[in-house]
């Protein structure tokens, strides 16, 4: 039984006193309908678009919250939907979307008109049984964005395709003085999925399907690439502290030259650029032990709709403005979104050349989007293993042992 599914026997009496989404009666504001929306994008992002829709529609009120992706946002939603409270529309993830979709927590959007621009690739990863319960406008593929002018320091011109020269990279730039890597680990790190990506790949392509199909077990898929990852700790390349680093800060460190490298997505571009417009920055995909790198990647969150939300019409209105091609483009300018509707082209910051290109030939992989259940569960399992690999308190057979155990006491 998945932890939403928990929560909501453990809440039920709870949940069946408070009516709604919490938005009280009309949810009136100054005689407008507040219409509740939480996403992970955070307030300077989405400010924008809740502004626009709401002068294109003047009765209804937004009232927006947020809180950071990915396990601080499903936990929080979690919360909020076993106890009644949660907002009108809110974000899907690959993380969370098959408890939201099991558990009755979304309504159908099949069919509805503003899906009919989303690609195919998009809707179907947020869909069971031939019915969509996401609206996902983007697509992405992350990987390593490296300062040009710090590498050229160090006698390279961009990063090495083979593992093997990586490490050797980022140990002249660490007796250079310059700190070579960072990638948070307060999550599932990309640099992992890119190297489990490529390995699955390497195995035929469908390796999850037979883990969860009792066929293999993860450390056929997962021990490989786990221990190609925690060399970046056995040999000193990366800090142990990234356990407790968050996104943010690391931006900072690269915008500030302080890093070499580090793991982003196209999200990033529009903060360095603000923060660093005078950066000589450029991406490239994850090296890999055989030299033909990969990318960690997946449709994005997709835009939903509370299944006992009092305000439908609002919602779908809401949906229908940003799956619109006004709200695409400018999505696309506030996230350098690589936008996947069929009515907008979008504009590509020439650093993320190389991550569209991923996208087109599909050498991108996220675990969360492969798993075809349990992703909270096993995330929640993954990112606390990994945590302990990387203090030295775990090997990689054992994280990979550990995910098997969890798939199995899911049942």
């Amino acid at each position: 039984m998945s932890l939403l599914r928990k929560s909501v026997a453990m809440l039920a009496a709870a949940a069946l006193a408070l009516a709604g989404c919490g938005s009280g009666g009309d949810g009136g504001s100054g005689g407008k309908t507040t219409l509740k929306f939480f996403s992970w994008e955070n307030e300077q992002t989405m400010k924008p678009l809740i502004a626009e829709f709401e002068k294109r529609n003047p009765t209804v009120k937004v009232e927006f919250s947020t809180a950071p992706p990915v396990a601080e946002y499903i936990s929080t939603l979690q919360t909020r939907l076993v106890s009644g409270t949660g907002a009108d529309v809110f974000m899907i993830a690959a993380e969370n979307k098959t408890n939201l979709i099991q558990g009755g927590f979304v309504k159908d959007l099949t069919g509805k008109p503003f899906m009919a621009n989303m690609s195919k690739f998009n809707t179907a990863t947020y869909s069971k049984d031939g019915k969509a319960y996401g609206m996902s406008t983007s697509s992405w593929a992350g990987g390593i964005l490296y300062n040009k002018d710090l590498l050229a320091k160090a006698g390279a011109s961009e990063v090495p395709t083979k593992w093997a020269d990586f490490l050797a990279l980022c140990q002249k730039l660490k007796a250079a003085g310059v700190t070579p890597y960072l990638e948070s680990a307060t999550g599932l790190p990309g640099t992992l999925g890119a190297l489990v990506g490529h390995a699955n790949a390497e195995q035929g392509g469908d390796v999850d399907a037979q883990i969860f199909a009792g066929k293999k077990t993860f450390g056929d898929l997962w021990t490989g690439p786990l221990t190609t990852y925690n060399q970046l700790f056995t040999t000193g390349v990366m800090t142990k502290d990234v356990v407790g680093l968050s996104g943010d800060q690391i931006v900072d460190e690269f915008a500030n030259g302080r890093v070499a490298m580090m793991a982003a997505g196209p999200w990033n571009v529009p903060t360095l650029r603000e923060k660093a417009p005078n950066l000589n920055m450029a991406f490239a995909a994850v090296p890999t032990p055989d030299g033909k790198p990969f990318w960690s990647g997946a449709a994005s969150p997709g835009f939903a709709i509370n299944a006992k939300t009092e305000h439908e019409k609002e919602a779908e209105a809401f949906l229908t403005y940003l799956g619109s091609k006004d709200g695409v483009a400018l999505f696309n300018k506030q996230t350098a979104a690589m936008t996947t509707t069929s009515d907008f082209t979008p504009t590509i910051d020439k650093v993320l050349e190389p991550n569209l290109k991923a996208l087109k030939e599909g050498l991108f992989y996220l675990p969360q989007i492969a798993w075809p259940r349990d992703q909270d569960a096993l995330n929640t399992e993954a990112v606390a293993q990994l945590q302990l690999m990387i203090q030295g308190k775990a090997q990689p057979a054992a994280v990979a042992a550990a995910l098997d155990n969890r798939l199995k006491s899911q049942g």
